[in-house]
């Protein structure tokens, strides 16, 4: 850390926030070390009546808040204040008569939240635009060797910490505050242009911008990728909502891998499908393993049940808070690489930290199907859509065989609908019983997906008499339905739309199996 004296002195600060929160506080620690405390409008009328003296930056510029307070900090004697240079530009700031302002304090007009309510109109939203700020923010951060800028009220104590212990801020602290500011910025530069974009002077709005601007924020180095000549990060959604994969918080393990995340957040999506006690267990991004039940012990144990061999060293995701019992039966059963449910008992941690390189995460609020936009990096591009979110098409669920559906039947043909919509196509599951008996994920036809199915199940002896499937998209031939009934199967769950439907449907009425059509496909890629 740089030593105190060479410290810049920090005699002036300008301070002009739209988010109040801790400001008083802030600029009481300041005023009561001798800074000069510069500020504007609805800031200055607040630090005022706090009892903190407070300069109008219109008194300090000479020159009044015009256009209903549009122009009032770009003046050379704010900029100049904040853009000259410490030793190097000392004469041209006598001449001009322009004081230093040392820190800066900006938050700026709130545009997203402003744009995210229902009335907002265009005029709102362009009235919401702030120009004033980023342009002093800018100009403080490019100044970092004399001048500190601060964006956010979680940087407040440290600032307050700093300026009572070495008067100012050390060059590290203004390093880092300088890259916040750029990065506020550049965050709100792209939340306008998002929305801007997305609109013409018609009015007329598109799902999606004619400039995508996205950030995200680096939460971890990685040793490695996918494989170990890969570099990779983990970079985190500041905006991601609450249940999201990426608020994971590590209680205990090693580091986790570039496959560890990828893999823990596939399971954490199927999971957050069930409303019952759930488990999943995926391996290389595909539940190898599904089950509910009344409770976590027997919904693994049926998960587990599955395919052990593919569950060994595979990832283990829980709906529900993750219990000692539960804990133990994973430990002593099988190696797992990563253990996530939205909390951890104190006696599971206990049970889990014999083995101490299990990563055990939590994930408050969740799981949640994932919102906003899936995107898929291309070769020099990005393909966007929705999330696949809904489950059934507009018209419902229909059955199209002879054979009826009953009350029971459809909710063991929803469970694995629920399963295939998380298993990479093509995909097809076999269940019974809430849980999964075999899964056949990623084929290039889908009467091997079928087939592989049959061969996981015998392969863990599990019996499929009575079962049901789900297939992600259309059976294209009846070989897929025969396929199914020599298994043993008594209902199917599936899409439809294919030029074939006749000839699947007769076939089922054929086996005497029972047929749901769901109207929507679910391809997983």
């Amino acid at each position: 850390m740089t030593a105190a004296s060479t410290i810049p002195p920090l005699r002036r600060a300008l301070i002009s926030v739209s988010d109040k929160t801790g400001i008083e506080t802030l600029a009481r620690a300041l005023a009561d070390r001798g800074v000069e405390i510069l500020s504007t409008g609805g800031t200055a009328r607040l630090l005022a009546e706090a009892g903190i003296a407070v300069v109008e930056v219109s008194e300090h510029t000479g020159f009044p808040e015009i256009m209903a307070g549009r122009v009032k900090t770009l003046h050379p004697r704010i900029h100049g204040g904040l853009l000259g240079r410490r030793g190097q530009d000392d004469a041209v700031m006598a001449e001009q008569a322009i004081p230093p302002i040392d820190l800066l304090v900006v938050n700026l007009y709130p545009f997203e939240q402003a744009v995210a309510r229902p009335d907002c109109t265009l005029a709102d939203a362009i009235e919401n635009i702030d120009i004033g700020g980023p342009a002093m923010l800018r100009a403080a951060a490019k100044n970092l060797d004399g001048v500190g800028v601060v964006t956010a009220p979680d940087q407040y104590p440290a600032v307050i910490d700093a300026v009572v212990a070495h008067g100012g801020l050390d060059e590290r602290q203004r390093f880092d505050l300088a890259v916040a500011a750029f990065n506020h910025v550049a965050r709100y530069d792209a939340a306008i242009s998002d929305y801007l974009s997305a609109r013409n002077a018609d009015g007329e709005v598109s799902t999606f911008p004619g400039q995508l601007n996205r950030h995200w924020e680096k939460a971890a180095e990685l040793r490695y990728g996918e494989n170990p000549h890969q570099a990779a990060a983990f970079y985190r959604d500041p905006q991601a909502a609450p249940g999201s994969f990426a608020h994971y918080y590590q209680c205990q393990g090693k580091a986790l891998s570039y496959n560890n995340l990828a893999d823990a957040d596939a399971a954490w999506a199927c999971a957050g499908a069930f409303d019952a006690p759930a488990c999943v267990i995926v391996k290389h991004a595909n539940p190898c393993g599904v089950a509910v039940a009344n409770d976590l012990s027997a919904a693994y144990d049926a998960a587990f049940a599955t395919d052990p061999t593919s569950a060994f060293g595979g990832i283990i995701a829980f709906n529900r808070p993750l219990d000692a019992d539960t804990a133990r039966a994973i430990v002593e059963r099988q190696f797992v690489e990563v253990i996530l449910a939205p909390s951890v008992s104190d006696d599971a941690l206990a049970v889990t930290a014999a083995k101490a390189n299990v990563r055990v995460l939590t994930i408050a609020d969740g799981p949640v199907s994932p919102a906003g936009w899936r995107l898929q990096p291309l070769g020099g591009g990005l393909l966007v859509q929705d999330q696949d979110s809904p489950l059934i098409g507009d018209q419902g669920v229909r059955c199209v065989t002879r054979e009826p559906v009953s009350d029971a039947l459809r909710a063991e043909l929803d469970f694995v609908w629920r399963v295939a919509k998380f298993v990479k196509s093509n995909a097809i599951v076999y269940g019974r019983d809430g849980r999964t008996l075999g899964v056949g994920a990623g084929q290039m036809s889908r009467v091997d997906s079928a087939r592989i199915g049959v061969s996981k199940a015998e392969a863990a002896g599990l019996d499929l008499t009575g079962s049901v499937l789900a297939s992600d998209a259309f059976f294209p031939f009846r070989d897929g339905i025969d396929q199914a009934a020599a298994a043993g199967v008594r209902a199917i769950i599936q899409p439809g739309g294919s030029r074939r439907d006749d000839e699947v449907i007769a076939a089922a009425d054929e086996h005497g199996i029972a047929m749901l059509f769901t109207g929507m496909r679910h391809f997983r890629h």
